[in-house]
C-alpha cells in the first residue's frame, strides 16, 4: 500500500481526478453486486419457503406466488431504508450485517402488521421459512463479497485515497497500521501536518503543507476521504469550516478522537449547550453480562469436553508413542485479579524443554522480550509441531474454563514474570478472565509484536461484550485454517 500511495501521490491535475473517479466507481460497482445479490436471496428465499409449506399439497396457491415475486423488492427496499446501502460500512465492521438483520426484523413486523390491519391470511409457516433463508442467503452473500474484496484490497485494488492530516508522530503511527490491515481499504496518498516544522514527506506519504491547505491537497491528489488525527490546532470552529470547503466535492470527512481504542457502543453525542459532547460510559465489568458470559463458557466448554473426548484420546495416544513423556503441560498463569491457576496444554515439546531455555535465549524474536519465541523452535516435537499447526495443543484449556478459570475469549493468560513487569496501562488486561482465544490470536497470533498484542488484549477489556466474543469466536475459526502465526 505504501509504494502505491507514494505513485497516486504524485499524480497531477487530471490524473488525480481521473484517479478519484476511479476511486468511486468501485464503491458503486460494489454496491450494485450486493443490490443484485440481495435480490437473488430474496427469490430464493421465497421460492425456499414455497417448497417447504406447500410440498405436502402438490399445488402452490397464487397470492403467495405473487408475494414470493414481490419479496425481492420489498427486501430491496428493506435494506434500503436500514442503511445496507450505505459506502461507509464497505468491507469493514458489523455495520453492514447489522443493518440486515435490522431489515429482516423490521420486514417481518411489517409484514405483520400489514396481514394484520388487512386481514390477509399469510401463513406463519411461509413467513417462518422465507425470512431466515433470505437474511441466512444474504450474510453469506454479503460475507463473500466483503472477503472477495478484502483479495482485492491486498492486491492494491479498491482503496479510499485519504488526504491525513494532524501532527507526523501521529501519522506514522496510522501509516504503520494501516499497511498492516490492508482490507480497510486506506491508501494514504498525502499529509497535511500540524506544527511549524513539516517534512518533505513521511515515509512514502508526501508532504503537502500545513493544515490551512487541506482541501487543496484534497484536489491536487484526487482524495476522496479526508482524516483529521487529534490535534489541539484543529479546533471546532476550523473543523467546521474544513467540513464546508469538503461539502461542495462530496469529500469524507473522518475525525479521530483524542479517545483511542473505545467502540462505539460506549460512545454516545450528547448537545450541551449547544455543543456536542462525547460521553463515554464505563466498561461494564461485572454484572449479568459477566453472569452471561461465565453460563456460555461453561457450557459450551463442558459440550465440547464431551465431543472432543476421541480427539483427546487420539491426541494422548500420539504423544505417548512419540516420546513416552507426559501427554499434558501444565504452567502457572496470571487469571483475573491477579490471582494464579494452572493453564492445561497438550505438551508439544520435549520434557527437558525448560532445561533448554537458556542456550537457546539469543535466539528469542519477541518483540519486547518478556516472552520467548522462536521459529522452528528445535525443542518442538514432531507431533507437538502438527498440534501447534492447528492449535489443537490449545484444547486441554477447556477444562480451565470449565472450572472458572479461563473464558473461551479473553486476554492471553500471561505468564507471573510476565506480569510482574507491567506497567499500570498493562494492569487492565487482568480485570477479566484470560481466554483460549482473542483479538491477538485472530490479528496474527505468534507474528504479532508483543506491544501490539498487549494493546489489542486491553482493547478487548475495554469494549467487550457477547457480541463481540461471537465475532472473535467466528474469526478464530479462520485464523486456524490459515495457521498464520502458528509456531
Amino acid at each position: 500500500m505504501a509504494g502505491q500511495s507514494a505513485v497516486a501521490g504524485s499524480l497531477p491535475g487530471r490524473q488525480a481526478l481521473l484517479a478519484a473517479r476511479n476511486s468511486a466507481a468501485w464503491s458503486r460497482a460494489y454496491l450494485w453486486r450486493a443490490a443484485i445479490g440481495d435480490l437473488a436471496c430474496g427469490v430464493v428465499g421465497g421460492v425456499v419457503a414455497i417448497q417447504a409449506r406447500f410440498v405436502s399439497q402438490g399445488s402452490q396457491p397464487a397470492e403467495y406466488l405473487a408475494f414470493t415475486g414481490l419479496l425481492p423488492l420489498l427486501w430491496a427496499v428493506s435494506l434500503t431504508l436500514a442503511g445496507g446501502y450505505d459506502k461507509r460500512f464497505i468491507g469493514v465492521g458489523p455495520d453492514e450485517f447489522r443493518r440486515i438483520l435490522h431489515a429482516a426484523v423490521s420486514l417481518t413486523a411489517a409484514v405483520a402488521i400489514v396481514s394484520y390491519v388487512f386481514k390477509l391470511e399469510i401463513a406463519r409457516g411461509y413467513v417462518a421459512v422465507a425470512m431466515p433463508s433470505t437474511v441466512v442467503l444474504d450474510l453469506v452473500m454479503r460475507y463473500w463479497l466483503r472477503k472477495h474484496l478484502h483479495r482485492m484490497r491486498s492486491a492494491g485494488q479498491c482503496l479510499r485515497r485519504v488526504v491525513v492530516a494532524g501532527h507526523a508522530q501521529a501519522v506514522t503511527q496510522l501509516t504503520a497500521m494501516l499497511s498492516q490491515h490492508s482490507y480497510h481499504g486506506m491508501s494514504m496518498v498525502g499529509a497535511c501536518l500540524a506544527g511549524p516544522i513539516r517534512p518533505s514527506a513521511i515515509g512514502d506519504i508526501p508532504v503537502f503543507g500545513d493544515l490551512d491547505r487541506i482541501a487543496e491537497a484534497v484536489d491536487h491528489f484526487g482524495a476522496d476521504t479526508v482524516a483529521v488525527l487529534s490535534c489541539p490546532e484543529m479546533d471546532g470552529t476550523r473543523l467546521r469550516r474544513l467540513g464546508w470547503e469538503l461539502e461542495t466535492t462530496s469529500t469524507d470527512l473522518c475525525v479521530a478522537p483524542a479517545l483511542l481504542d473505545v467502540a462505539g457502543p460506549r460512545t454516545t453525542i450528547r448537545p450541551v449547550a449547544g455543543l456536542p459532547l462525547l460521553h463515554v460510559d464505563h466498561v461494564e465489568l461485572g454484572g449479568a453480562k459477566r453472569l452471561v458470559k461465565g453460563a456460555i463458557d461453561r457450557t459450551v466448554a463442558g459440550l465440547a469436553l464431551l465431543a472432543l473426548l476421541p480427539v483427546f484420546v487420539t491426541i494422548g495416544v500420539a504423544i505417548r508413542v512419540t516420546d513416552r513423556g507426559p501427554v499434558f503441560f501444565r504452567q502457572v498463569r496470571v487469571g483475573r485479579n491477579g490471582g494464579t491457576f494452572p493453564v492445561w496444554k497438550f505438551r508439544t515439546m520435549v520434557v527437558d524443554a525448560e532445561a533448554r531455555l537458556a542456550e537457546l535465549a539469543a535466539r528469542n524474536e519477541s518483540g519486547g522480550g518478556m516472552l520467548f519465541k522462536i521459529r522452528r523452535d528445535p525443542r518442538i516435537t514432531r507431533v507437538g509441531g502438527w498440534l501447534r499447526r492447528w492449535s489443537l495443543d490449545e484444547l486441554p484449556q477447556l477444562i480451565n474454563v470449565f472450572t472458572g478459570e479461563m473464558s473461551l475469549v479473553g486476554p492471553r493468560p500471561a505468564l507471573p514474570s510476565e506480569t510482574a513487569k507491567y506497567g499500570h496501562d498493562m494492569q487492565r488486561r487482568l480485570k477479566v478472565k484470560p481466554g483460549i482465544t482473542g483479538l491477538w490470536q485472530v490479528s496474527g497470533r505468534s507474528d504479532l509484536p508483543y506491544d501490539e498484542a498487549v494493546r489489542l488484549d486491553v482493547r478487548y477489556v475495554e469494549n467487550w461484550s457477547v457480541a463481540l466474543d461471537l465475532q472473535i469466536l467466528w474469526k478464530t475459526a479462520f485464523a486456524v485454517v490459515r495457521g498464520s502465526g502458528a509456531y
